[in-house]
């Protein structure tokens, strides 16, 4: 370095470094030295930095990328272009006196030892010795920031890789530290480094370095290298290189690190540099005056510490089969446990968890953003006596083996069971805990799954977190806000909202459509032999749907054909494959259950459990017939598919047979394909085996399987079809006939060899087109028509059918909302909060639900927002793959998501109200009288919409309210419950029960938002009538005069009470009486009601 130049403008107070290439590793220590002082982390803002350097001396590759650094305010932008052989920094005066901060950096882009690298990562080092300039290459990930990690504990002392404490080590000031030597022009002279754009002593320069070397010697700068390395297959790693000066935020990230430390999917690696480490102080000591111990000897113990336990993690777990001691293995059921049981025998218990051992506290606050988004569990009372007896059962046991459902619930339930055990001291240091999946329930597949053991897949079990707080924190607070807003409206939430808002958009999309009429025209003609042909060119121009659009206009087209002469002018063949289906996935067996078996989707889902735990066969084994059903993979294993194709192959012989194998790729929106596809687990045990072992409904559903999966390996079948066009003479008039039938059956025989109902039916079916098709193909070009019968068919458009079950499941899917777990119970949720009827396989929106989704789209767009649930599905995905951090997702959505609520909380219910009203409008009031909305009674006020303040009612009302009390209509958010009072109680009223015999005034029975009642008396200013509720009489058209009369006595004064004076009131009450003294109420007993008695002793009930 002495033969190095320092240049600096003479306008400039920074330093500009201009660096021969052979001279680079020690201006690596250089830039270290000088950097190390600039604050705070940098913020990558633009390009990435070239993957490699690959300078070529003396000819350097033009490298155009830069980075640039945003630091705060106070300091200025950083830029290190790379370009030739020139590489210049700007340093500010302040910068170089601040804390270290870019030292992590500097050591990612210079240092000889970088983040570590995968194998994938082509590099090359230079050793110093060979004449060539490779360097090694940046790794890929560098741009990871939030994998992060940290060592376990709550202040674990850092400690610094070998690759840095050598170049810090390196960089001790010298007699020769000051200087840089430019060899492009030797000639230069020396000058010294520009701090405050003022030269200072030599004396002066020598006082600040023993005081920073001083300060460096107390404050020990330290770097933390960590890899978060999933269990899952994948080369991908993330690292961070962060320094011991981190703020709180930084502190709770690595708190959060440690955590998963702890679950043994994060890897934390310690550079073993000893050796370099040692070579390099040693050559410091003898170029400086004074000694200096290595910094990484202070931490030389967290060292030892991060690789013991990375030795620990990375040891793989042993295979559990065949077995070597005793093991527990817990399942999700009962049923799945006895079958298990008989595979593998007394080695190994197999306990059932019964589905989850714990869930969040169905309470406000169990998820807590402003604690960096901690849960509150909590752990239902069965669930202690299983976890109990799984505690009972490793004593003893060696192995603790979790084996629930192979998706992310499954992962979850693992993940909460060795929580909770490790809370109750259940698992020794003797215990090894490892999980297995299989996704079929076979002896095969089971005693294989124990042969792979890992660890909790710690991105699926965040996963589940993530998506279990992001629903609880929408519908825990939605929820009070629908109850405030909107009473008798239950709850909303992610999936659930946006399919609502699906089902009520299309009712919208209905209410707002109006049918156009058009008509078509078909003839049929009779010889030689009557076949039918309709319509499709008239006037030399072909017609489109609305070419007809009147009665006139079809009557006119009628009277041309009939007088005209026809012929055959065209006759062509063509052949059409029609290829297999793929195999069932979640979402397709539910539509096709819901189409063909009438099955809704809950229940298609509950056959299909009951299919993959397993049943008792009649030889006395018990097995799993189905593979996992809860899937969108659309692979089947390479062995499955051979069993496939030898069984296609002995049924229905080699041309059923396609020459390879059928492979099938998602077609749907965020599809992950973890699992494979719903096939039966042994193709070879026919439906037909299983009549007796199984119900009815299972076995179809079982067949509807079975027969997918084989049809899915056949080849396609082939149709032929004919079209036949009849023209007149001059061609201005053309019919079009056309008829297919089925050449080569193909994969629909494996349907017509199990559905003996479908075979009738196609074969009745294909007579037809048979006949149809030999018709038409004997007749050739010029043949002479006779037309017999000219048919005028009137048609209206249609408007968009409503979903069913199966139609809303395939729209769900398609938009890539919820996924396949989530499809049945989201349309369960949505029927039991009454959101939604299902009539005829049809879901009809109730109003109550229209509502809600109106009020969600309102305040909360996000939340019904198809594009943005889509999208969060997707995030939500990605955090199970590793690509997302989860509390960085929540925290995200939470800051927008609590904006809205806070809005949404300042609305008064009266602008709740006028939305509805403005967006119901014609639904609500299409049904008065003459749509008129002026009151009938008062004829002074508007009937407006109202939401009742008491109970789940909403009616429409007089806005003169409470003046004018008259109620058009009454809507309780369910049809049914609309009409019902009409069909019991078909009173009109006011009804005119009679006169008060004391007042002369009317006695009328009326009805209000709160049912009927009784009023003594007219509706007039000034004056409120005196009412009784008659809400307890189911028949209220049997009131007499005598009963209302009766009913209006009350309140009744009975008297003073004897120690205060106070009145003593006798109510009604909705059971019987009550007494009221003051703020004080009792009820009177049963065997005490004579009116007679209650006077005298009315103060003794209070």
């Amino acid at each position: 370095m002495q033969r190095c130049l320092l240049s600096s403008p003479p306008t400039s107070n920074c330093a500009a470094l201009r660096l021969h290439p052979s001279l680079m590793p020690k201006f690596q220590l250089k830039v270290v030295k000088l950097i190390s002082s600039i604050p705070s982390h940098p913020r990558f803002k633009k390009l990435r930095p070239p993957s490699s350097l690959m300078p070529s001396y003396p000819n350097f590759a033009t490298l155009h990328s830069a980075f640039t650094f945003a630091l705060p305010p106070n300091h200025i932008t950083y830029t290190l272009p790379w370009n030739r052989n020139v590489i210049s920094t700007c340093v500010t005066p302040q910068a170089m006196r601040s804390t270290s901060a870019f030292v992590p950096l500097f050591k990612m882009f210079f240092s000889h030892s970088p983040p570590v690298a995968t194998k994938n990562d082509g590099m090359s080092v230079r050793d110093g010795k060979s004449s060539g300039f490779s360097f090694r290459r940046f790794h890929r990930h560098w741009k990871k920031l939030k994998g992060v990690a940290a060592l376990k504990g709550d202040k674990a002392a850092p400690f610094e890789s070998p690759a840095s404490t050598s170049l810090l080590n390196s960089a001790k000031p010298d007699s020769t530290s000051n200087s840089l030597v430019n060899t492009a022009n030797p000639d230069s002279t020396s000058t010294s480094l520009v701090i405050n754009a003022k030269p200072e002593s030599k004396a002066s320069l020598k006082k600040k370095k023993q005081s920073r070397s001083k300060n460096k010697k107390e404050q020990v700068s330290s770097t933390v290298v960590s890899e978060e390395t999933p269990v899952a297959k994948s080369s991908k790693t993330s690292s961070l290189v962060g320094t011991s000066n981190i703020s709180k935020k930084n502190g709770q990230r690595l708190k959060q690190t440690s955590e998963k430390i702890s679950t043994g999917n994060l890897l934390t690696e310690a550079p073993d540099g000893s050796a370099s480490t040692k070579k390099q102080s040693k050559k410091n000591s003898t170029g400086s005056g004074r000694k200096r111990q290595p910094v990484a000897d202070v931490h030389e113990p967290v060292q030892k510490q991060v690789q013991k336990n990375i030795s620990q993690r990375e040891k793989p777990l042993k295979q559990l089969y065949p077995p070597t001691a005793k093991s527990v293995m817990v399942v999700e059921s009962v049923t799945k446990a006895k079958v298990i049981q008989g595979y593998l025998g007394d080695m190994f218990e197999v306990l059932p968890s019964y589905g989850h051992v714990r869930d969040l506290a169905a309470r406000s606050g169990s998820v807590r953003p402003d604690d960096d988004f901690s849960m509150v569990w909590e752990v239902p009372s069965a669930a202690w006596t299983h976890l109990k007896s799984i505690k009972v059962a490793l004593s003893g046991a060696e192995n603790l083996v979790l084996a629930s459902d192979p998706d992310r619930e499954g992962e979850a339930i693992a993940w909460h069971i060795i929580e909770m055990l490790q809370q109750q001291d259940a698992l020794g240091e003797n215990v090894t805990v490892a999980r297995v999946v299989f996704h079929e329930i076979t002896e095969a597949s089971i005693k294989s799954a124990l042969q792979m053991p890992r660890e909790i897949d710690v991105n699926l079990v965040h996963a589940y977190l993530a998506r279990r707080a992001l629903d609880y924190l929408i519908g825990f607070n939605i929820s009070p806000l629908l109850w405030r807003k909107l009473p008798g409206c239950q709850s909303a939430g992610r999936v659930q909202s946006a399919a609502l808002s699906l089902i009520c958009d299309r009712e919208t999309e209905i209410d707002e459509f109006k049918p156009l009429e058009y008509w078509s025209i078909e003839v049929r003609f009779e010889e030689p032999n009557s076949f039918p042909a309709h319509l499709t060119h008239f006037n030399s121009k072909k017609l489109g749907q609305f070419s007809i659009s009147s009665d006139t206009e079809a009557k006119d087209v009628q009277q041309k054909i009939n007088i005209e002469n026809f012929k055959v002018i065209n006759s062509k063949r063509n052949t059409m494959r029609r290829n297999p289906p793929a195999p069932y996935i979640t979402s397709t067996l539910q539509q096709d259950a819901a189409n063909k078996l009438n099955f809704p989707a809950t229940y298609t889902m509950k056959l299909a459990q009951k299919l993959y735990e397993g049943i008792q066969l009649s030889d006395g084994k018990a097995t799993g017939l189905i593979t996992y059903s809860r899937t969108d993979g659309l692979h089947i294993s390479d062995e499955a598919v051979k069993d496939i194709r030898s069984l296609v192959m002995e049924r229905y012989g080699s041309r059923f047979t396609p020459e390879n194998a059928c492979k099938y790729y998602k077609k749907v929106k965020n599809a992950q394909e973890a699992h494979e596809a719903i096939r039966p687990t042994n193709i070879r045990r026919l439906p037909s085996m299983l009549v007796g072992a199984l119900d009815e409904d299972s076995l179809k559903l079982y067949t509807l399987i079975w027969s997918r999966t084989m049809a899915c390996q056949m080849e396609p079948s082939i149709l032929e079809q004919i079209q036949l066009e009849t023209g007149n003479c001059d061609e201005s008039i053309i019919f079009r006939s056309s008829c297919s039938r089925v050449e080569f059956l193909g994969y629909q025989s494996a349907y017509q060899d199990v559905e003996s109902g479908t075979i009738r039916f196609k074969d009745n079916e294909a007579s037809h087109n048979a006949e149809a098709f030999g018709i038409l193909s004997s007749l050739k070009k010029g043949d002479q028509l006779c037309i017999g019968e000219v048919e005028i068919k009137q048609h209206h458009t249609q408007a968009p059918p409503r979903y069913s079950e199966g139609s809303l499941v395939k729209k769900l899917e398609e938009l890539g909302i919820g996924r396949p777990s989530t499809y049945a119970s989201t349309l369960k949720v949505l029927q039991d909060r009454n959101y939604v009827t299902v009539k005829s396989r049809v879901l009809y929106p109730e109003f109550r639900g229209r509502m809600v989704s109106a009020f969600l789209s309102h305040h909360f767009s996000e939340v019904t927002d198809y594009s943005f649930t889509a999208d969060m599905e997707t995030e939500l995905d990605n955090v199970s793959v590793g690509l997302t951090e989860w509390k960085g997702l929540l925290r995200d959505y939470w800051t927008r998501f609590s904006s809205y609520c806070s809005r949404a909380e300042s609305v008064h219910i009266h602008q709740v109200e006028k939305m509805l009203e403005k967006t119901f409008r014609d639904f609500l009031f299409a049904s008065l009288p003459n749509k008129s909305r002026t009151c009938p009674s008062c004829m002074e006020g508007t009937l407006i919409f109202k939401v009742s303040r008491f109970g789940a009612g909403y009616f429409i009302g007089c806005n003169q309210h409470p003046k004018c009390k008259y109620i058009a209509k009454t809507l309780y958010g369910d049809e049914e419950e609309e009409e019902s009072p009409q069909k019991s109680n078909t009173v009109e009223e006011p009804k005119l029960l009679g006169l008060n015999p004391g007042s002369n005034e009317k006695v009328l029975l009326k009805n209000g938002p709160y049912g009927y009642y009784v009023q003594l008396g007219e509706d007039r200013t000034g004056y409120l009538p005196k009412r009784s509720s008659v809400s307890h009489i189911k028949n209220v058209d049997t009131i007499t005069l005598e009963d209302a009369l009766e009913l209006l006595r009350y309140p009744v004064t009975l008297g003073e009470h004897p120690k205060d004076g106070h009145p003593v009131i006798l109510k009604l009450a909705k059971i019987g009486f009550s007494v009221r003294h003051r703020r004080t109420t009792a009820s009177v007993p049963k065997h005490r009601r004579q009116i007679n008695i209650i006077p005298v002793l009315g103060h003794q009930f209070l």
